[in-house]
């Protein structure tokens, strides 16, 4: 039963007041007070009302509080109604989240809170861009099975500009972006073209958003360049994925006084640990080293020390460099440059681990027994000095091809480097028994040109130097989720979900046709994965079975409620180890550092429903970079192969779908398309649960793994697609002789039926 409209509350009853107290002047009812105020009135309530409700009656706090409405709103705790009425956004009626848009018109919803997709139908997508957040509410279940839901207000516009390839038909203008994901066409009026020529490629600033009834509208404000000049594919990622490039005046006043010596007033009250060998260990080409490590033997085990460049020292909270460094949310990694989270006089100088000198860090100090497990641990603010720079090839070859020549030059390192090695044992046998996921897949890497042309794809391999610091870095991870659990402390966690019961029935339908079977009933854990990876190492379809289990997966986000990481079989896992590039490690090094200095979790700045969205933001960052990433990449695959047409491969099958299947080029590490159009001339049924194409008539079968000679028939650069053909296609039918048809239907399942096209 709702509560009268007139009953107030005192703005002394708010359980944050003292929170809010110590970080504004004149402080206002927090958003939790709030959210709870409005859950108890139990009906809307308008913007000018809400003061009277919360007891406030001062004008400055007034206004206050209309801004943090106005916060609340963009991050989808609070929507108003028709009527203006203000309402809490719950997960049965209201669900705010983020828009994924599908190229065919369709979308989806992902909620902010996690939990299973929602459809949006091409209707309800018509004022929505791909990456919107917005409120919908549950309208029903679509012929599928699955939940749908209609638009009910427009949070925050993912997109003020947009990236393609500028067309003029019949007089008119008109944008197409080059992200597949953005359905619209940008109209651009005679006023807004601003010299811009047929063809090229331009960013186009949205001067009206689409609604239900009109497309975007927009003018030109930069040509990037001719289709296909170098660099233009990571150019043209870069501005669709709107990945903040340029740094901000604001930002270059803050960083104009750092130099790359760590002033010495800076050092004082930390933990002196230069005299420890701590060494730095990362690939050859590795330019900032915001990792060291020390071992050493002890009774019980070892004692492990892992340095993380200490960020957060010269990071503040809500400064210019802090704000952008959010915006960015990681760096992006593309495969001819890095867009850095921070700028570079931090992530090459003041907060990258070179030896030799004095560096601030934040250090985790882990007593591991010998079967690997964590006894204690502690965290600590350091200065550092790392003893030496090294490669993980200089790593293995003195501790597993016996170097001779290096272990001679490392000789004082080389002892802790060896407790580091049978340190790793105990922590990788510990990972075997918890049952941690571990797929064998093949890294790699681009190499260009002097003329920045992409002239190869080649694999990198991975020792067990590699393998050392991952496990030094995983324990470090658990450690820090461990503190910030046991403290209570708003957080975000790296939390990955079990698979869902979808894919799970699936798999295990592919499984049982192989004569396999996933244990652990409804709720497998990563050891049955794990147990099944074990059961094929030596089987030839090995990758095939390998690559179904890891496409059963859920995909890792961050999340300010921990429910542990399933692939690591980690009841709790953080990111502590790279602030310098992830702005989630460096809200756990906040944390951390505020329980070392102040010991209370109720002080830290942060809130658990701020962590929240905060969580939600560095997820999309994250997926942006990756599918930034993807783009170039994908673009930089269609121009090395455009010479190509017509040559013959080997390949590999790594997916099937009910129009073809994708091929990866051996040695060329590439994928192209074989349309069903292009197979033998046959019907084709698709077995989307053993992952096959088979032929009506003829029996032939494509599935997943199968290796298959391919022709290069066309390239695409526009779509950023490879199509390829069969080397060597069955013959046509003869004339007059027609593929068998089944007379019934029956028996299908739950594949589909598709005809070649004459």
């Amino acid at each position: 039963m709702a509560r009268s409209r007139k009953q107030k509350k005192s703005p002394e009853s708010d359980p944050y007041r003292a929170r809010e107290e110590r970080k504004y002047e004149n402080p206002i009812p927090s958003r939790e007070f709030i959210l709870e105020t409005l859950e108890t009135h139990g009906v809307p309530v308008k913007t000018e009302d809400l003061p009277s409700l919360l007891g406030l009656k001062d004008e400055k706090q007034i206004e206050a509080l209309g801004y943090r409405v106005k916060a609340m709103i963009r991050d989808g705790q609070l929507v108003r109604n028709r009527r203006g009425g203000l309402c809490v956004v719950n997960r049965q009626d209201l669900i705010a989240g983020r828009v994924i848009a599908h190229p065919d018109g369709f979308g989806f919803l992902r909620p902010d809170e996690g939990g299973d997709d929602l459809f949006i139908s091409p209707r309800e997508m018509r004022p929505l861009w791909h990456g919107d957040r917005v409120v919908v509410q549950v309208t029903g279940m679509d012929r599928r099975g699955r939940r749908e839901g209609s638009v009910v207000e427009i949070l925050e516009r993912a997109h003020s500009q947009m990236v393609g390839r500028v067309h003029i038909e019949s007089g008119v203008g008109f944008l197409v972006p080059d992200n597949k994901h953005m359905t619209h066409r940008v109209i651009i009026p005679d006023e807004h073209f601003n010299g811009v020529e047929e063809g090229q490629m331009v960013v186009v600033e949205i001067l009206e958003q689409p609604s239900k009834w009109r497309q975007p509208i927009g003018r030109v404000i930069e040509i990037i360049g001719d289709h296909l000049a170098p660099g233009m594919e990571t150019d043209v990622a870069i501005r669709t994925h709107e990945i903040p490039v340029e740094w901000p005046e604001e930002v270059k006043q803050e960083i104009a006084g750092l130099s790359e010596e760590v002033p010495e007033q800076a050092k004082q009250g930390r933990t002196d640990l230069r005299k420890l060998p701590l060494v730095t260990i990362d690939g050859a080409d590795a330019r900032d080293f915001d990792d060291a490590v020390y071992c050493k033997r002890t009774p019980k085990g070892w004692k492990l020390l892992v340095c993380i460049a200490d960020v957060s020292s010269y990071v503040q909270p809500g400064s210019a460099l802090d704000q952008e460094g959010y915006k960015r949310g990681n760096s992006t990694y593309f495969p001819d440059r890095v867009v850095p989270m921070l700028p570079e006089i931090l992530s090459n100088g003041l907060c990258s681990l070179n030896p030799d000198v004095d560096r601030l860090c934040m250090t985790a100090e882990l007593f591991i027994d010998r079967e690997g497990n964590i006894m204690r641990s502690r965290f600590l603010q350091g200065v550092m000095r790392s003893h030496a720079r090294l490669t993980y090839d200089e790593v293995a070859a003195m501790l597993f091809e016996g170097d001779q020549t290096l272990r001679r030059k490392h000789a004082r390192l080389l002892p802790h480097l060896e407790e580091l090695n049978k340190l790793y044992h105990a922590l990788h046998s510990a990972r075997q028994k918890r049952g941690a996921i571990d797929f064998d897949t093949v890294e790699t890497r681009f190499v260009f040109s002097e003329e920045g042309r992409l002239s190869g794809i080649v694999p990198t391999t991975r020792n067990d130097a590699h393998r050392i610091i991952e496990e030094c870095m995983l324990v470090a991870n658990v450690a820090s989720a461990r503190l910030l659990l046991r403290k209570k402390i708003p957080a975000l966690y790296r939390v990955h979900e079990s698979p869902s019961e979808d894919k799970l029935n699936d798999l295990r339908q592919f499984l049982a046709q192989l004569g396999l079977t996933l244990g652990g009933g409804d709720k497998p854990t990563a050891k049955d994965y794990a147990h099944i990876l074990a059961q094929i190492k030596d089987r030839p379809d090995a990758n095939m079975i390998q690559t179904v289990l890891l496409r059963s997966m859920m995909q890792a986000m961050y999340s300010s409620e921990n429910i542990g990481h399933f692939g690591l079989a980690f009841p709790a896992y953080t990111h502590f180890t790279s602030p310098i590039r992830r702005y989630p490690d460096l809200l756990v090094h906040r944390a951390i550092r505020h329980l070392l200095v102040d010991g209370r979790a109720d002080t830290f700045e942060y809130s658990f429903p701020q962590m929240a969205t905060m969580g939600e933001h560095c997820s999309m960052t994250e997926r942006r970079s990756d599918e930034a990433t993807r783009d170039s990449a994908d673009a930089l695959k269609c121009e090395y192969m455009l010479d190509k047409v017509g040559q013959q491969f080997e390949g590999l099958i790594v997916s099937v779908n009910s129009f073809g299947v994708f091929v990866e080029l051996k040695d060329v590490y590439i994928t192209g398309l074989v349309h069903i159009t292009s197979l033998d001339h046959d019907f084709f049924h698709f077995d989307p649960i053993a992952h096959k194409l088979v032929g009506e008539r003829s029996g032939k079968t494509y599935r997943l793994g199968d290796s298959i000679q391919v022709v290069v028939a066309a390239v695409n650069l526009d779509d950023r697609k490879i199509d390829l053909a069969l080397a060597n296609r069955g013959e046509k039918p003869k004339k007059g002789e027609k593929p068998a048809r089944s007379k019934s239907k029956k028996g299908r399942g739950r594949g589909s039926r598709q005809r070649r096209k004459r």
